[in-house]
This record gives C-alpha cells, structure tokens and sequence, in this order.
C-alpha cells in the first residue's frame, strides 16, 4: 500500500495548511501527534496544534468498556466500521465516534477540559546523561535503584529508544521508574529471539518490583488435538488450564483464532472439524471446494490426518532436536538456540567460519537456561512469525549422515 505512495515531505506543506488554526482528533492522540511532529522536526519545522483524544474523552464520557481500543470500542456502541486497520476506515469510524461523544456531552464542559497544548516535556539532565551512554543495539536491559536494585527489566531492538519511551512517559510506572533509576546496564543480544528468551528467564530470577505483568505466564490459549468417533483428527483453539498439554500457545484468543484460520486455509483443513464453522451439515469452505469432504467423511481420515499432523509438526518441537539460527551481536556472527528432544537448552554466539553441524559443539558453545512453558511459548511463537529463520534439525541430519 506505501510502496507508490509519497514521501512525506511531498504532503507536509498540505498537512500544515489543513490543520492550521484546527484541534487535531485522533483516538489516542498522543501517538498521532507525536509521529507527526517527529517527521516534521526532520523537516526543521516544529508542529503545534491542539489535540483531543477520542480515548480520553470515551472514558469519561463512556465509563465502565470493557476496552477502550478503536476496534472494540465501536462494536460495543454498535458503530459501523469498513476497511478496519485502514486510515480511511479508522477516521471515519473515529469520526462517527467523536459526533457522539459530542451529543453526550451536553454543556460541552468535557470536550473544553481535554483539549491539549503539547507542552514540552524536558527530561532531567542525570536522565539524559544515562541515556546518552547507552547503544542503539538489540538486547536485554536493566533498571537499577542506587542500592544497585535492580527495578525493571526489559528487552528491545533499540535499547536507546526505549530507555528514552521510559524516561519520557507520563504513565505512572514510566514516573516511579524516572524516580528510581539511577543507572541502566545492558546485555547485547543481536537476536530478538535471544533477548526475548534472556528477559523472561532474568524477570523470573530477579523479580523486578515494576515488572508485575510478565510475571505471569505470556499464555493465555493453547492448541490442541484429539481424535473424533469417525478417526479424523480435530484441532482445537482452548485455554491453557495446565492440565492439558497443548501443542502450541498463543498470548491470546485473538491470535489463535487468527492462527487456526491461516492453518485451514493453507492446508485445506476443514472448518467444521477445527471448530470455526458450526454446523450439522458440510462447512461452508466445502462449499467453495477448499475442503475436501473431511466434514460429512467424503475424504478418507488416514488423507485428511495426513494434513493435520503437518500443522502439528511445523508448529511443536516436542521430542524434537533443533538449532534456530538467528542474528548474532556482529556482522560475522551468528546466535544458535538448542532445543534438545523437545526441551530448550539455552544459547549461544559463533563465528560465520565456524560450522554448527554436530550435538558436542552446540553444547560446548552454549550457555546453559531453563526449560519452562514461558519459553516453549516465546520459541514457537517467535518461528511463527520469522518462517525465513533458518532451522537445523539435527536428528535429521545424523540421519542424512
């Protein structure tokens, strides 16, 4: 969608005219104004309007939503919503949405109230001092009091960018940490993977006081599978409740379902037997003959299981033996996460002239973790989303051999 479309110092000066002398509104202004002002900073010119944010005003004037997010919010009031995630769509249903929060605030006192004058936040000096001292590289970093307490860890493609989003946030956790810090260390990763697996293991270890959310598991629905009367494998999108092991998790609801429905339409599942058409008869993906009869047993079971045990061993490393490949610290190095008969060993770095082809060299370059179902879930979650990652699987390897 961008890739024809122009650059922004070709629309600045017609954003500039359209907005002069008007109070920009946006659901969650704070993000609009920011990206704008921060692109036309790059320009040499400072960006000032007033702003009024849809969110803010819903709170107030709509108390009591269970989510206040764009997309939830007006499809709990009943507003109409096309091309959603589309800056049309998302405007014009920002539209709809301020016109009745206008109506319901009858004095007008309310929308007078949050109208804002960006006023310009100064970071402290001792914060922009350790801010300077840190690289803009990927890894795991580390807040610490003067006691040298360690009070918040987190993990990021860009450590500077984001010690600067905590020393700058206005939210109460961003100020108790502005209170706190006295220093930041850090740990370059190179890999996300790495950073993310290194962070979840060190919050679990040091119990940061302002990292209350990750320490609960990142968790919430898993994969499942089990067999119907007629022999045909069914998948499953359920809740982790640790009982069941699942063959995959997901951080939530929204992102299984959204796996499962890739899953089906990839693998000519059938929408019936995975639980996203509910239906006596065929589900509709027969219909449009992309599903081949698994739903009223046109298609043979041991065919269709075929399918299904491909899903299950693209997306579960159980009892399997793996190296993923990842990004190292430097330009010749290369990061290697084992996993060893199912179980996650740990990580570690070498050098592009080193050959990672046998289990004894793994195991002498890498540094030890644990195994748990954080990491399991932060593993497969991450191969989902990086499927160009290279993979080595050993067992199949030794058997080439």
């Amino acid at each position: 969608m961008l890739k024809n479309a122009p650059k922004f110092y070709e629309v600045a000066k017609r954003i500039v005219e359209i907005t002069n002398d008007c109070i920009v509104v946006a659901h969650n202004a704070q993000f609009d104004n920011r990206i704008l002002k921060t692109e036309f900073k790059r320009l040499g010119f400072e960006f000032k309007r007033k702003t009024l944010c849809t969110v803010e005003l819903a709170k107030k004037l709509i108390p009591d939503q269970d989510s206040y997010s764009l997309g939830k919010l007006t499809r709990a009031l009943g507003i109409p919503v096309s091309d959603r995630h589309r800056a049309a769509g998302d405007a014009q249903a920002t539209v709809t949405l301020f016109k009745m929060l206008l109506a319901k605030d009858v004095d007008k006192t309310v929308i007078q109230e949050y109208i804002k004058l960006e006023a310009k936040k100064k970071t402290e000096p001792r914060l922009i001092d350790i801010i300077e001292t840190l690289p803009s590289i990927t890894g795991v970093y580390y807040i610490h009091k003067a006691d040298g307490e360690i009070v918040y860890i987190g993990k990021s493609k860009n450590i500077k960018k984001r010690i600067n989003q905590h020393f700058t946030g206005t939210n109460s956790k961003s100020k108790r940490i502005q209170l706190d810090v006295v220093a930041v260390t850090y740990e370059d990763t190179g890999s996300e993977l790495v950073a993310l697996l290194k962070e979840s293991q060190e919050i679990k270890r040091n119990k940061p006081k302002y990292n209350r959310s990750q320490k609960r598991s990142l968790f919430t629905h898993g994969l499942f599978s089990f067999t119907d009367e007629q022999g045909y494998t069914n998948l499953k999108i359920a809740q982790v409740n640790g009982k069941e092991k699942p063959i995959t998790t997901f951080a939530n609801l929204q992102s299984a379902k959204s796996f499962m429905l890739k899953a089906t339409e990839e693998h000519n599942l059938c929408q019936k037997l995975n639980g996203l058409h509910q239906t006596q008869n065929h589900c509709f993906n027969h219909s449009i003959k992309e599903c081949f009869g698994a739903c009223n047993e046109e298609e043979e079971p041991e065919s269709y299981n075929k399918r299904i045990k491909k899903v299950i061993a693209n997306n579960s490393f159980q009892n399997d033996s793996l190296v993923i490949i990842d990004r190292g610290r430097a330009i010749d190095e290369r990061s290697a996460i084992l996993i060893e008969n199912g179980t996650y060993k740990g990580f570690g770095f070498f050098n592009l002239n080193y050959q990672i082809n046998n289990i004894d060299v793994l195991q002498s370059i890498i540094t030890p973790m644990e195994h748990n179902r954080d990491t399991q879930h932060i593993i497969q979650s991450y191969l989902r989303r990086n499927k160009r990652l290279k993979v080595i699987h050993l067992k199949e390897q030794e058997e080439n051999k």
